[in-house]
């Protein structure tokens, strides 16, 4: 049996509680592969029971902007678009794979159903639980064909555009 532990007055009890009370699965589905920004993007759409996300196309266009400076920021050429309708919003995730084993991350947020009102999030915003169990895949998955991956860059880079997560989230 495990002990209780003492929580320190920065955790908040209540706020902890309330989000486990509304924590549910969210549907994942994903989209295929497009080219943006001259960069190779495989698409997810993430949706909370009764919203649907943004179409690919409008995703792809707004993730364009911010994959077309890819080069500055060291890019790869290799990115996951996260089309998120969320219970407050929309958000759209763009995660780059860069130079050096590291990654570069954009999210966009706005009003449900207003892909014209997406704008870069704040400073520090970083995925939800839900969008990051999309991206704990897409690491492995990049790690397992691309990084690990046997054979000529064209079929590693084909066989992670082929791996996809698909269904529920929690």
């Amino acid at each position: 049996m495990s002990e209780t532990l003492t929580l320190p007055g920065a955790v908040d009890a209540a706020a902890l509680l309330s989000l486990s009370d509304g924590h549910h699965a969210r549907a994942v589905r994903a989209l295929g592969v497009g080219e943006s920004g001259g960069h190779l993007v495989k698409v997810y759409a993430l949706e909370k029971p009764g919203r649907s996300a943004i179409d690919m196309k409008t995703g792809l266009d707004i993730a364009g902007r911010h994959l077309a400076l890819g080069g500055v920021r060291g890019s790869l050429g290799l990115s996951v678009l996260i089309l998120h309708a969320g219970g407050d919003g929309d958000y759209v995730i763009i995660h780059t794979w860069i130079e050096g084993h590291m990654s570069d991350l954009a999210i966009f947020v706005g009003p449900a159903d207003d892909p014209a009102g997406l704008r870069p999030g704040r400073a520090g915003l970083a995925p939800c639980v839900w969008e990051a169990a999309i991206l704990a895949h897409e690491r492995e998955a990049f790690v397992r064909h691309v990084l690990d991956g046997d054979g000529p860059i064209g079929r590693r880079v084909s066989a992670w555009s082929a791996d996809v997560i698909s269904g529920e989230v929690r």
